[in-house]
């Protein structure tokens, strides 16, 4: 079996934060959030690396991250467009953004060829997370009638931060420890019981535990998955451009969710300890930058991160 691709989703502009985040430097040496993934994949057992950019992006990306990368993991770019659609449709008039997570890893179908995993770039994960996806995705698989994925899940109160609400996919597995549901909770902030979100008016609240396990787009996913994208990718086009053109979106979780409910497919429920760390407002910068900081003093990290 080919070792395991990682894949690396950079194509989202960060609109709440205010600019292209992903080349926001938080590492004491210039590292960007990405760098960090990449190592911490990279020493876990990483060969590959596959970066969904859009086109306009790749001298940032180039300059950046991809030429000092080169000559550790082998590297290809592929391009996440907003015209990229299939037979039948066109861009709306006033769309300006590509389709969300899940069009951006049918951008690097042709080059997926082995079981992968799917990241954010602008997330920091930590190194654990990277060492149970290889291993999980090295793993022999036995014989199934479905597409077998996992996913990486992270406690709620670990992914959250005190500069705003964000959105979260809520997991529920079953006694098995497979995924049964994700559910988006938007409006999700820390509170004394561990993190609520509001009713669609606002009007209240609903808790839930700080541990609830959430899902931070660390998928491990087979090649097959991209067959079952690329046939929902024009049923979701046909139910949602009419009532959202230009803000609609594609997404993985959701394509997932699908899959699962079909009977498509099943989702191992991996874990991790970690806090995750992620620049979701502009604030958020500040704290990421002292906890890389405190990582490197404790040598988790060399500095410069890649020597």
């Amino acid at each position: 079996m080919k070792k395991p691709i990682l894949v690396v989703m950079a194509a989202g502009m960060g609109s709440r934060y205010g600019g292209l985040k992903q080349t926001e430097p938080v590492g004491p040496s210039g590292e960007i959030i990405m760098d960090y993934s990449i190592y911490d994949a990279v020493k876990a057992g990483f060969e590959r690396l596959i970066c969904i950019i859009k086109p306009e992006m790749r001298a940032d990306f180039d300059a950046l991250v991809m030429n000092r990368l080169r000559a550790r993991i082998e590297a290809v770019y592929a391009f996440q467009s907003i015209d990229a659609l299939p037979a039948g449709f066109s861009v709306p008039a006033g769309r300006k953004k590509p389709w969300g997570t899940a069009q951006a890893v049918l951008a690097a179908r042709e080059y997926i060829d082995a079981p992968f995993l799917v990241i954010n770039s602008d997330d920091y994960y930590g190194p654990a997370a990277f060492r149970t996806a290889f291993d999980w995705l090295s793993a022999p698989r036995p014989a199934s009638d479905k597409l077998r994925y996992g996913m990486v899940g992270y406690l709620a109160e670990n992914t959250l931060t005190e500069n705003g609400a964000v959105t979260r996919g809520v997991c529920e597995a079953d006694a098995r420890g497979y995924l049964t549901r994700i559910t988006e909770r938007a409006g999700l902030e820390a509170c004394p019981a561990g993190a609520r979100f509001p009713s669609e008016d606002g009007s209240a609240f609903t808790e839930i535990p700080g541990d609830s396990l959430v899902s931070m787009n660390f998928w491990c996913l087979e090649p097959g998955f991209t067959e079952s994208a690329a046939r929902d990718f024009p049923l979701f086009l046909a139910e949602n451009l009419p009532a959202d053109p230009e803000k609609c979106e594609y997404l993985l979780p959701a394509e997932i969710d699908a899959q699962i409910r079909r009977g498509e497919a099943e989702v191992e429920v991996l874990r991790s300890a970690d806090r995750w760390y992620g620049v979701t407002y502009r604030e958020d910068k500040a704290r990421v930058a002292k906890a890389m900081r405190e990582k490197h003093g404790a040598g988790l990290y060399p500095t410069p991160l890649w020597t």
